[in-house]
């Protein structure tokens, strides 16, 4: 006898939803397809396949989470998959949503601290995806900060009656008199959040900003992951007011920004896309709109380094409506310069050209005194220089891309490894392609040298491609110099 196949059950949870939102079957799947080209994926659903879900069947892969999001963003309420009664999965895009509240931002970025911090490996596989760039920077462009953001205040106290007993000294007082709490891993939700608090996030902010330059981002990239994962989500559920709660939100914007960079240093750029993301969310609930462009000009250039020119073009452009004409020089040159770079990459010279003029002069408007952002000042002549080298490496022309790479490694400071490596690196491929080939393969040795003593994929792939260039003179006596060289790094 023949078994049957065991029976599906209907998907009731799944019918009220789609009662509740007033989708037909055809426009649930078209919703579905939609949001599916956001982030990549040809679907290419029907009424079909949602009468096929409405009598059990399960989607697979990323559809579960995709038809959430969907049901999420027209109810005007957060849905998982579970809701839906759906299997849950674990969606390529999941991070790169732009929360609609404070809280579901904090819930989103501290599921990806807790995941980063522990042995969850394929988080660092995940590929960037560039259809992900669209929604969280358009959200970022057209929303404000959020109105509210002070979390857990407690009701005043209640004046003490004449009838009330005495203090007790051995005992603990209450209220603004109670004992102080422990710090670190004993800190507990709830927990109100100090001005002590928020400068120390800032300072460790300043080490792991200055242990990335100099080392690369794999060298403690870890550690400031697991610092946000013990330390900074307790805070963000803790307690605080307004002035405190957008200091605070802007100090975990900071160091998520940076664990998104560093994530990026080491080529894990799916996660450091929803890095960037979630750092983007958390300044607009700081309410500040200057960081958010710094953010999208991180994610500009991330997308510069995948070949990517046309998002990195939009991204620099939108950072540039999103903080308007009012922004310091500095901040203007910033934005201008990283355009370039896109257009760079997209070989559009007259655009490109065009956008480094306007950071020149930018940057020549700045002057001392000028109130600069922190995340902005280390944009000088030296960053300039370097932005110029890059562009015109960028569109294969050599020699004023050698001149700017020169007179950057002149003017950056020492504690900028990294990025002397890069110009460094700029500057061979350039030497190699005026027909220097001796003063390329010295150059390309020393870089060699300094990547071999730093975590950072990029540092690598900047040598690599020295390399790539170099090939078809690999039987000159200074290309065989220069391997020989790089077969003696330890």
């Amino acid at each position: 006898m023949t078994e049957r196949p065991p029976q599906r059950i209907p998907n009731r949870q799944l019918a009220a939803l789609i009662a509740e939102a007033g989708f037909s079957n055809a426009g649930l799947a078209r919703r579905v397809d939609q949001l599916g080209l956001e982030h990549g994926l040809d679907l290419r659903y029907d009424k079909t396949s949602v009468t096929r879900w409405l009598r059990g069947q399960q989607p697979r892969g990323t559809t579960p989470a995709l038809i959430a999001e969907v049901f999420t963003r027209r109810l005007g309420r957060r849905l998982s998959a579970q809701d839906l009664g759906l299997d849950a999965c674990a969606p390529v895009y999941a991070g790169l949503e732009f929360a609609a509240t404070p809280e579901e931002a904090v819930d989103i970025v501290s599921g990806l601290w807790r995941k980063d911090s522990g042995s969850h490996a394929e988080l660092r596989k995940i590929a960037f995806t560039p259809a992900g760039l669209v929604v969280p920077s358009r959200d970022w462009l057209i929303g404000r900060a959020d109105d509210r953001v002070a979390r857990g205040e407690p009701a005043p106290a209640a004046p003490r009656t004449a009838a009330a007993p005495p203090h007790d000294p051995r005992v603990p007082s209450q209220g603004r008199f109670s004992v102080p709490r422990q710090r670190g891993t004993d800190r507990g939700p709830g927990q109100r959040v100090s001005s002590g608090d928020i400068a120390a996030l800032r300072s460790v902010g300043e080490l792991f900003r200055t242990l990335d330059h100099a080392y690369g981002g794999g060298h403690a990239r870890q550690a400031l992951v697991r610092y946000l994962e013990h330390e900074a989500e307790p805070m963000l559920r803790g307690t605080y007011g307004e002035s405190t709660g957008r200091r605070l939100f802007a100090a975990a914007a900071d160091l998520t920004r940076l664990a998104g960079w560093t994530s990026y240093d080491i080529a894990a750029h799916g996660l450091a896309q929803r890095y960037f993301v979630q750092a983007l969310r958390l300044a607009q609930a700081a309410g500040d709109r200057a960081y958010g462009s710094y953010v999208l000009l991180t994610m500009s250039c991330q997308a510069v380094y995948l070949g990517h020119g046309r998002e990195a073009v939009q991204l620099a452009r939108v950072a540039q409506q999103g903080v308007g004409p009012a922004a310091p020089p500095v901040v203007q040159a910033m934005l201008h310069a990283v355009e370039a770079r896109g257009h760079a990459v997209l070989g559009e010279a007259r655009a490109c050209s065009a956008a480094l003029v306007r950071a020149e002069r930018a940057l020549e408007a700045a002057r001392p005194g000028d109130e600069v952002p922190y995340w902005a000042r280390h944009f000088d002549e030296a960053q300039l220089a370097d932005e110029l080298g890059h562009c015109h490496r960028d569109l294969q022309q050599y020699r004023p891309a050698a001149q700017h790479a020169e007179r950057a490694l002149q003017l950056r400071a020492p504690g900028f490894a990294r990025s002397r490596l890069f110009c460094r690196v700029v500057l061979a491929t350039s030497r190699l392609a005026l027909g220097e080939l001796d003063q390329a393969c010295a150059l390309g040795a020393e870089a060699a040298q300094q990547a071999s003593e730093m975590r950072s994929a990029r540092a690598v792939e900047y040598v690599r491609d020295f390399e790539r260039r170099l090939e078809p003179y690999r039987d000159a006596a200074a290309a065989r110099t220069y391997r020989d060289r790089v077969a003696a790094i330890g």
